[in-house]
C-alpha cells in the first residue's frame, strides 16, 4: 500500500540530487537474526465499536511508553457527524491514552456523541488533538471541529482563528501546540474544503497565533521541535495551476516569526513529513511534471533529491535526530517499492518480507518499523535492525496472540512499538483493527535492557478503563486523520 502525494509544489533552494546507483540492497536473508528480541503484547481493544487506530507520521508515543490514538464506541454516528474525526466506519470515535496496556477514554467536547482524536503526546503527558463540538458549521451543514489539548485528562478548546474549524497535529515539551485553523475569509482553494481560509496557527499560553503564509491564502502547521521550530507546508499565490486547479504548495519551516520556503524537486506540491530536533525536515515532493514523487531531506537551506532504487517514486516518511531517513521507493518498474534508510549519501534498500515493504518510523538505535507485503499478499509489521535485517514482528510474539500484526507505526528508543493488527476474522484495519503496544522482553538483538518474557500464554489482553468525560476548560469547542499528508476533506468518510 503506498501514498502518493496528491498536492502541489514549486522550485526553491538549492537541490542536491542523489542517484539511485548509490543505493546498497540488502534482504532479509542476507544477515541470520541471532538472539532476537520478543514481545509482550498488549491487544488495547477498543470501546466497544469495532476498530481503534494510531495516527501516522505522527509522536504518539513517548519516552515512557504512553501512546494516544482514537477508538470506536458502539454508538452510531448522528447524522451531522463531521466524516474528517469520525471516519472511516459508520461509529463515534473517543480519543484515548494507553499506559501499560491500559486504555482510558479521554472524552469529547460537551455535546451529545461527538467523535475526538488523540494525536500526539508529549513526555508530560500533555495531549493535543481534536473534537467535534456541539455546533454546525453553516458551510457545511456538520457538526465543528477543533483543536484540543487534554492535559492531566482535562479538555482544553484551543478556538479558531474567526473561522469555523481548528485542528491540532502536535504538542512539543514546552506546551506549544500546532495546527491550522480557519478564518472568516472565503477562499475557493481551501484546504480541506473548508471554504474560507486555512491558517498555520501556534498555540502558548492560551493564545492562537496566526504563523501566516508563503504568499498564499491558506498554510498548515504539522510539525512542532523543542526549539520552537515548525514544519508545514502553504500555498504559494493565489493563481490555480492548470492541471490540479489550486496554488502551488510548498513546504516552510518557520522559526522566530519567519516562515522559510523549503522549495521542491520541481514539481507544483511538496509536503513534510517529519522534523527532528535539528531542523531537518523529511518529505515529498513532485518532481517536474507532477507525474512523479521523490522522497527529500531539507538540511540547513539544501533540499537533498535522496531518489529511489531505480524506480519512479518514492517518500521519506521519518528522520532520527542523527539524519537517518527512512520511507519508501520504488525499485525498477515501478511494482515493487522497498522500505530504505538513508544516510549521508547512501539509501540501503531494507528488503522485504516477499513482495513490497513500508519505513514508518526509526529511532535512535537506528531500529526501523513498518510493514512489508508476504508472498501470500497480506501485510505484516516488521522491524528491522542493523545486526540482522528485517523480521516480522509476528514471529516475535506468542504464537496464541489475539492479533496478526499488520502495521507498526512508532518505535521510541526504548523499542517499545506502537500499531495496527488484525483480531481473528478481521481483514480490514481501518473498520476493525485494533491499536496494539509491544514492549521488549528477553533476547538480546540491539537492546540490552529488555525484561523477561512472559509465558507463550502470557498474551497481553489490555483492560479498558473510561475516563469521567472531559470537560471544557474554555468556552470554545477536529480530528481524526491516518497521516497528516492526507488531507481529508472536512466531513469525508
Amino acid at each position: 500500500m503506498k501514498t502518493r502525494l496528491l498536492r502541489l509544489i514549486s522550485m526553491g533552494f538549492a537541490v542536491a540530487s542523489l542517484s539511485a546507483a548509490q543505493s546498497v540492497p540488502l534482504t532479509a536473508q542476507e544477515e541470520p537474526h541471532t538472539q532476537r528480541l520478543r514481545y509482550k503484547l498488549f491487544d488495547l481493544g477498543t470501546f466497544g465499536g469495532p476498530a481503534s487506530f494510531f495516527n501516522t507520521q505522527l509522536d504518539d508515543l513517548n519516552s515512557h511508553g504512553v501512546s494516544v490514538g482514537a477508538s470506536q464506541t458502539p454508538v452510531p454516528d448522528p447524522p451531522n457527524s463531521n466524516g474528517y474525526p469520525c471516519g472511516p466506519g459508520t461509529f463515534v470515535y473517543h480519543a484515548f491514552e494507553s499506559h501499560n496496556g491500559v486504555m482510558t477514554d479521554l472524552g469529547a467536547l460537551p455535546g451529545a456523541n461527538k467523535c475526538s482524536n488523540a494525536q500526539t503526546i508529549n513526555e508530560l503527558g500533555e495531549v493535543a488533538g481534536n473534537s467535534e463540538n456541539d455546533e454546525i458549521d453553516p458551510f457545511l451543514g456538520l457538526y465543528q471541529i477543533r483543536a484540543v489539548v487534554w492535559k492531566n485528562r482535562r479538555i482544553i478548546d484551543l478556538g479558531t482563528l474567526g473561522g469555523n474549524e481548528s485542528a491540532a497535529f502536535t504538542i512539543n515539551n514546552r506546551g506549544q501546540v500546532v495546527g491550522w485553523a480557519t478564518n472568516d475569509i472565503p477562499d475557493p482553494y481551501s484546504f480541506y474544503g473548508a471554504g474560507s481560509q486555512v491558517r498555520a496557527f501556534l498555540w502558548e499560553k492560551g493564545m492562537m497565533r496566526d504563523l501566516g503564509t508563503l504568499g498564499g491564502p491558506d498554510s498548515q502547521a504539522i510539525f512542532l521541535n523543542d526549539r520552537g521550530q515548525v514544519a508545514g507546508d502553504s500555498y504559494i499565490n493565489f493563481t490555480p495551476n492548470p492541471d490540479s486547479g489550486v496554488p502551488t504548495s510548498d513546504p516552510f519551516l518557520w522559526e522566530n516569526g519567519k516562515m522559510l520556503d523549503l522549495g521542491t524537486l520541481g514539481g507544483t506540491s511538496g509536503q513534510p513529513n517529519w522534523l527532528n530536533r535539528r531542523g531537518q525536515v523529511a518529505g515529498t515532493s513532485n518532481l517536474a511534471g507532477d507525474f512523479t514523487n521523490h522522497p527529500f531531506l531539507w538540511d540547513r537551506g539544501v533540499l537533498i533529491d535522496l531518489g529511489t532504487f531505480g524506480g519512479s517514486n518514492g517518500q521519506a516518511l521519518w528522520v532520527n535526530d542523527a539524519g537517518e531517513v527512512v520511507g519508501e521507493a520504488d525499485l525498477p518498474g515501478d511494482q515493487v517499492h522497498d522500505a530504505f534508510l538513508w544516510k549521508n549519501g547512501v539509501m540501503t534498500d531494507l528488503g522485504n518480507l516477499g513482495q513490497t515493504s513500508f519505513g514508518y518510523a526509526i529511532n535512535s538505535k537506528s531500529q526501523v518499523v513498518g510493514h512489508s507485503q508476504t508472498n501470500d499478499g497480506d501485510y505484516h509489521a516488521f522491524i528491522w535492525q542493523k545486526s540482522g535485517g528485517m523480521v516480522d514482528l509476528n514471529t516475535l510474539i506468542p504464537s496464541n496472540s489475539s492479533l496478526v500484526l499488520r502495521d507498526a507505526y512508532n518505535i521510541n528508543d526504548s523499542g517499545v512499538i506502537a500499531g495496527v493488527g488484525l483480531p481473528a476474522g478481521c481483514d480490514d484495519s481501518d473498520t476493525c483493527g485494533h491499536a496494539y503496544v509491544l514492549t521488549p522482553c528477553g533476547g538480546s538483538g540491539d537492546m540490552t535492557d529488555a525484561a523477561p518474557c512472559p509465558a507463550e500464554s502470557g498474551v497481553a489482553e489490555a483492560p479498558v478503563t473510561h475516563s469521567t468525560a472531559a470537560k471544557s476548560a474554555s468556552a470554545q469547542p477536529h480530528a481524526r486523520m491516518r497521516g497528516p499528508y492526507s488531507r481529508l476533506r472536512l466531513g469525508s468518510r
